[in-house]
This record gives structure tokens, sequence and C-alpha cells, in this order.
């Protein structure tokens, strides 16, 4: 793990959606650090610093997806190959990956998506893994066919029916679970979306781990920005990744958060 911006080059730039862009570059795992699927970085545009979720690890190689949403990742947007920007970290809680020989569930919604590649591909290999890919509409979908060479089974979901399921990951989850069943979850997305996945999962018994999104600023654990009701845990070093029984004990989880000055919203 670094404390400090390290200057990389963007190696690679591939256009998912019309929003949605993932950025790769080098990363030196023997000096750097090797990160866990889950785990963030916190990258710099020379201007800014915003957390990424790491959405492909590979040989020397790591990958951010990012969706066009503001001034900061407009910026990346317009980056080419060969650019560079700063990089630190990687940074929290990451997903529990000691699986063998189990039936996973991976969802994502959005580029919620992200993280779910990650983890989605890194048990493939030992594991028997489906996925759901959840987006409003077809074009928003995110790498289904990627994860279906690496031997997933993608269940594509869109809220307006123009490709795959037609309705909700929540609603694709619960159509799934009639004839079969998985040992474990692990899920990614709005937070209205998750805490529907929670209580569909939390009724079958399913255990899993999910990964939560808050307003953060050092990603040290430092400046408190982005601790949960009640328990004060801070998404960047507690979290954003958390097992089923925290989830229960974050009080706002699938109700509100809190913007930069701690106001609910």
């Amino acid at each position: 793990m670094i404390n400090e911006p390290k200057i990389v080059e963007i190696t690679d730039i591939i256009t998912e959606t019309p929003t949605i862009k993932t950025f790769k570059f080098d990363w030196d795992f023997k000096t750097l650090g090797m990160p866990n699927p889950g785990e963030f970085l916190m990258v710099w545009n020379f201007n800014n610093e915003k957390p990424m979720s790491i959405s492909q690890i590979n040989d020397n190689e790591l990958a951010i997806t990012v969706k066009n949403i503001g001034e900061f990742t407009s910026q990346l947007h317009n980056l080419e190959a060969g650019d560079q920007i700063g990089v630190r970290g990687s940074y929290g809680n990451g997903f529990n990956t000691d699986f063998e020989n189990k039936r996973i569930i991976a969802i994502g919604g959005g580029v919620g998506m992200a993280p779910i590649n990650a983890i989605a591909t890194y048990l493939a290999e030992n594991n028997e893994v489906e996925a759901i890919s959840a987006a409003q509409t077809e074009n928003e979908l995110l790498f289904v066919d990627s994860l279906e060479e690496m031997g997933v089974a993608v269940h594509p979901c869109t809220d307006d029916g123009s490709f795959g399921f037609e309705g909700f990951a929540t609603d694709c989850l619960s159509g799934l679970l009639e004839d079969r069943t998985y040992d474990y979850a692990f899920v990614c997305g709005p937070e209205i979306m998750m805490k529907g996945i929670f209580n569909i999962l939390e009724a079958s018994n399913i255990p899993g781990q999910y990964s939560l999104e808050r307003y953060m600023k050092c990603a040290l654990g430092v400046c408190g920005q982005c601790c949960v009701d009640s328990e004060g845990w801070r998404i960047c070093v507690e979290g954003p990744v958390f097992e089923e029984n925290k989830i229960k004990q974050i009080t706002e989880f699938g109700k509100y958060r809190r913007d930069a000055s701690g106001v609910k919203y």
C-alpha cells in the first residue's frame, strides 16, 4: 500500500457504455502491493482526488471502471491512453476470497459491477460462479461478455427489458432462487438495490458480503467523513466490504447517507 500518489500512465481505455469507461495501468505488485478484490484506490487527476473501486486485477496491471457523473469523472473520461493519473492505495477491507468448490452468486447494479467483476473473475477458477449484471437499459450493462469468457454464467437484467431479464436485480434473484440456491453472495450497487437483495438473501439463509459507498476524503480512517450510523465504522477502513452480520448493525443501510457536511439525505 502506498500513501502518496504514484504517477502511472494509462495503457488502455475501454469504452464500456455511453457513460462508463475502464482505465488500465501498470502496477508492480512486488513493490506496490497486491490488491484484493473489493479494495479501492484513491485516484488523483492533479487537481482533485476520488475513491475508485478496482475492477480488474491482472498480471502487473490494474483497472478502474468509472461512470461519468460529475466534474472529476468527466475530466477522467477526457483522458487518452498515454496520459497520466496519480494513484494511491490500495485501501479498505476487501472481499473474502477464501472459497473453493462453492456455488457463488455475484450481483452488481450499474457501475457497482466494477468490484463484482474483480471478485467474480477471481473466484471463477475454483468455484461455480453466476452473476447478475443489472442496469437500466441494454447499453449500460457491464462485463456481460468478458465474464462469460471467464466461465461465469451471467444473468443480464435491465429495468426496461431491452436485454435479458426484464425487471430489477431483486426480481431476477428471486426468480433464480425458485429452483436453485447458493453457498455465498457478493453484492455491490445502489444501496436501495442492495437492501432489497439483502432481505432476499437473508430470507433464503444465504450469507454474503456487501460493498458500500460513502463520501471519502482521506482513505486512511483519519477524517471520519465516511463513518456510518450507528457503529461509527469507517467505510475506508472497516469497509467498504461488510459481511451480513455487520450490515444488520448499520442503521442507515438502505435508508440514508450523509453529504460532505454530514447532512442526511
